[in-house]
């Protein structure tokens, strides 16, 4: 049978441990002052580098001026395409290239205006209808279209610049944030997971910022080139038919030459 005395001694030993483990254990169990609290995207961002932070707000810049851009580009590609669908009704309903001048008048689309190149070409011309003339009209007509199809196209080339330059930018300051956490990891002359992780995890942030920029960025390129491919080929149908209304206008004037000959 133990000895009442030992049993005594032992309980107090135990009672003694328990009570420095309950004292010691919220010192223990107490998060490191140092470290950030907050690992959110948006904490990470208020304790990253400076540097870094610059990074991600020009990438948030660049991403914001990706969806203006695919906003406004969009409005005014619909509303250009519906109008030039119903320029080109007109021009096949009509008859005579002064008959589509008239019907457009002074309206300023690209269709209204090779209607009008082509009228101030035969003006010019003085309804001389020969070969000649046929290459000037066509002639004109490109340049209406070159010049119709950049001004369409005008903004989309900044989304080209951010799909190809976001992920380069995300990865310097990704560079850059990791480059301050070795040196955080010297001077602290530490390992711990605890210490290194936040400050990696900061600068990896500016690499998924940097995908978030660019992958709309090129879709949405995509996107628009194909849509202003097809204004444009509504734009070469224009020409063309407006090239038709010329024929017809020589065709017409042919016989009345020849009996004003007689």
């Amino acid at each position: 049978m133990p000895d009442i005395t030992t049993m005594i001694s032992a309980r107090r030993v135990l009672l003694l441990g328990a009570i420095v483990l309950c004292a010691s254990g919220p010192a223990m169990a107490a998060p490191n002052a140092a470290l950030p609290q907050n690992l959110s995207p948006w904490g990470m961002f208020l304790n990253a580098d400076l540097v870094v932070k610059a990074v991600m707000i020009g990438l948030a810049f660049a991403s914001l001026v990706t969806w203006t851009v695919w906003l406004a580009k969009s409005f005014e590609l619909s509303g250009a395409r519906r109008q030039a669908k119903r320029r080109l009704a007109l021009l096949e309903a009509d008859t005579t290239l002064r008959d589509a001048q008239r019907d457009v008048g002074d309206a300023r689309d690209a269709v209204a205006q090779i209607v009008r190149s082509a009228s101030h070409e035969a003006e010019l011309s003085r309804d001389t209808f020969d070969d000649s003339f046929k290459e000037r009209i066509a002639l004109r007509l490109e340049r209406v279209e070159a010049a119709m199809a950049r001004k369409i196209g005008r903004g989309t080339g900044v989304l080209a610049t951010i799909g190809a330059t976001a992920p380069f930018v995300g990865l310097f300051g990704t560079v850059w944030g990791i480059m301050n956490s070795f040196i955080g990891i010297s001077e602290a002359q530490t390992t711990n997971l605890a210490v290194v992780a936040p400050g990696i995890a900061e600068a990896l942030l500016a690499t998924a910022l940097g995908l978030v920029a660019a992958i709309p960025a090129v879709v949405i390129y995509n996107h628009l080139a194909r849509a202003i491919t097809g204004y444009r080929a509504l734009l070469t149908d224009a020409s063309a038919q407006v090239l038709l209304l010329v024929s017809r206008d020589q065709t017409r004037r042919a016989p009345m030459l020849a009996r004003a000959a007689e």
